[in-house]
This record gives structure tokens, C-alpha cells and sequence, in this order.
């Protein structure tokens, strides 16, 4: 009996490029969204990729019967979910300061519904979407999976609280598989150029507000502080091609089949790049220049972060393998061939 995943955010910027490395890896996914962030023409643009057209579903994840029809209707067609790959979430840390009540409610509530739908399905393995930003100001760097968990946002406490749920669904449950991924800075694009990251509105990132100011899009670029203990004065942070990721989320349901329990890894590449090494990178790469103003540093921002990606390679053999050259190349390639994301398709 063939097994189905179901990538929850599944047409999102991570959600796109993971699809093509799930279908390359042989799995058979099926996206599940409500396209609050995701795009109908990037799947599309990943069936010109990958040749293979994932079936989509339309929904929320907050709506427990439409999740009981999914997972009833997989079962009954021979294709029964196996697995979740959770990727669907509110993710803007700002907004998450502001509006917390809709971050609560969308990630931490979202994720129960789901975890007990899964339970009334029989689903036992999950493979969930986390943050870095659960670790809050740092102890001591590189950051260590076994860092202090103390979230400095409703964005990263939201994070936090779905990880102690799946630690305690674990405990319950002895033969309930969860892998955690604290993602750092995932950047570029996949090298066709086909698909990419397609924020609304002004971008909350960096790497596209970089890219949209090279594409003549936007004016210039701030610079939130240039007096931090760092080479340069600008913060320092683990940047990590979106392909990179893509593959850890392949390597964690890999293991999510084979070992039961609760697990959390970092995917990173272990090295730390300033905001202004990632513009010179840039314009290496792209051959334009990006007009930047120093600005003043934000509430909440930190100097440095970076993984300490070990344990991705210990427990799931993960390992970066994009340099900050090929992640500025790659966003480059997509955003000069999409000026206007997917809406100028």
C-alpha cells in the first residue's frame, strides 16, 4: 500500500522547493494550505520542474472535520497519510509582537487541531517546522539544540509551546515519531530560477528586500546597527540555501520512519556571515549595486546567531552544502528572471 504525505504550507516559499526534493526522493506528497502566504503558481511551476503534478487541497488547518475528510478519504483510496510534514504558520516576528492572539491562535491552536486529527487517524509520525528564534538571547555560540529555550517573541514562543507539545505527545504515545527542525536563515532560490521566495508587500527578510532592491523594486536597503561586537558591526547571522533546508525536511521523514520519539536538530551551516558580507556577496553575484543606509538597531535584535548543525549530521546525515556565493546567485537568477514574484507570471 503506497503512503501519502501531506505537507501542510505546502505552497509556500520552504513548502515549493521541499516538494521538489520529496518527489526527487521518491515520495508522494500532497499539499494542504489556504493560501493565505502560498501560491497556486508555484506548484505549478513545480510540476514544470519535477514533471509530476501534486494534488492539492484547499483548507485550513484549524478546521478539524475538513482534516477527519482528508485523512478519511486518503485511507479509503489505498493512499493513507503516513506522515505530516507541518509547515503551515504565521511567521513574521514584528507582526507576531503586535497581533499575538492571531499567532497563538494560527500556529499553537493550528497545530492541535491537526496533532488530533492525526491521533483520531492513526498517524503517528510528524515532522514539524520550528525556528532558531526559540532559543532567544544566547548562553554562548554556536547555538547547541540543548541551548536554553527562551523565545523574546509571541512568533518564537509559539514555536516553543508546539515543541513541548510534541515532547509530551511522545511520552504518551511510545510508537509516535516527531522531528523538530530549528531552521536559521533560509535564503535564494532553487537554481532553475522557476520557483523562489514571493513575499507580499515589503518583504520582512533581508534576502528579498536585498533582491528587491536590485531589481529596482525598492529604494535602498536599511541596515538595523553598525556598532555591534562584530567584524563589521553588523549583525551576524547562518544563512542557508533554501535547497539545503528543502533536503533536511527529506532527511527528517526519512528518520521520523525509522525512530520513534520526540527529536530536534538544528539546520544550519554553521557559519556566520554580517549583513553587510551578504550584500557584498550579492552584488558579486548579480552584478548590481545595493544602496544601504544605516539605520538604528531594532528592539530584540542580537548580534550574533549561528547552528551548530552536528546533530543534523549525526542522527540524520544533513549537511549544508550551498556557500553564500551559490544562496545569492540562485535568489538572484530568480528574482531578475520574476521581478514581480509569481504575480508577473
Amino acid at each position: 500500500m503506497a503512503e501519502t504525505l501531506l505537507v501542510t504550507g505546502g505552497a509556500g516559499y520552504i513548502g515549493t522547493h521541499t516538494l521538489v526534493e520529496l518527489i526527487g526522493a521518491g515520495v508522494r506528497p500532497v499539499v494542504f494550505d489556504d493560501f493565505s502566504t502560498g501560491s497556486r503558481a508555484a506548484l505549478q511551476r513545480v510540476a514544470g520542474i519535477t514533471g509530476v503534478e501534486v494534488p492539492c487541497i484547499e483548507g485550513d488547518v484549524r478546521d478539524a472535520a475538513m482534516l477527519d475528510r482528508v485523512f478519511a478519504e486518503a485511507a479509503a483510496s489505498g493512499e493513507p497519510v503516513g506522515c505530516v510534514l507541518h509547515l503551515a504558520a504565521r511567521k513574521v516576528v514584528n507582526e507576531s509582537v503586535a497581533d499575538p492572539l492571531r499567532y497563538y491562535d494560527n500556529n499553537v491552536h493550528g497545530t492541535l487541531v491537526l496533532l488530533q486529527a492525526m491521533q483520531r487517524a492513526g498517524i503517528r509520525r510528524f515532522v514539524f517546522s520550528s525556528s532558531a528564534n526559540v532559543y532567544g538571547e544566547p548562553e554562548f555560540q554556536p547555538y547547541t539544540e540543548t541551548h536554553r529555550i527562551s523565545p523574546a517573541t509571541p512568533y518564537g514562543q509559539s514555536k516553543a509551546m508546539i515543541e513541548q507539545v510534541l515532547r509530551d505527545v511522545c511520552v504518551s504515545d511510545p510508537g509516535f515519531s516527531a522531528v523538530t527542525l530549528r531552521y536559521f536563515n533560509p535564503i535564494g532560490a532553487h537554481p532553475s530560477g522557476l520557483i523562489g521566495e514571493d513575499p507580499r508587500g515589503t518583504p520582512d527578510n533581508i534576502f528579498p528586500y536585498i533582491t528587491q532592491v536590485a531589481v529596482g523594486k525598492l529604494p535602498e536597503l536599511a541596515v538595523f546597527g553598525d556598532d555591534y561586537p562584530t567584524p563589521d558591526g553588523t549583525g551576524v547571522r547562518d544563512y542557508l540555501h533554501i535547497v539545503d533546508l528543502a533536503r533536511g525536511h527529506v532527511h527528517a521523514v526519512e528518520h521520523a520512519e525509522r525512530a520513534p520519539g520526540f527529536t530536534v536538530v538544528n539546520l544550519g551551516t554553521g557559519q556566520g556571515t554580517t549583513v553587510l558580507e551578504l550584500v557584498r556577496a550579492f552584488e558579486r553575484a548579480s552584478g548590481r549595486r545595493v544602496p544601504y543606509r544605516i539605520a538604528p538597531r531594532r528592539p530584540g535584535d542580537i548580534a550574533e546567531a549561528w547552528a551548530d548543525p552536528g546533530l543534523a549530521h549525526e542522527l540524520l546525515g544533513w549537511r549544508a552544502q550551498y556557500t553564500i556565493e551559490q544562496m545569492c546567485a540562485d535568489g538572484w537568477r530568480w528574482q531578475s528572471a520574476n521581478p514581480d514574484g509569481y504575480g508577473g507570471a
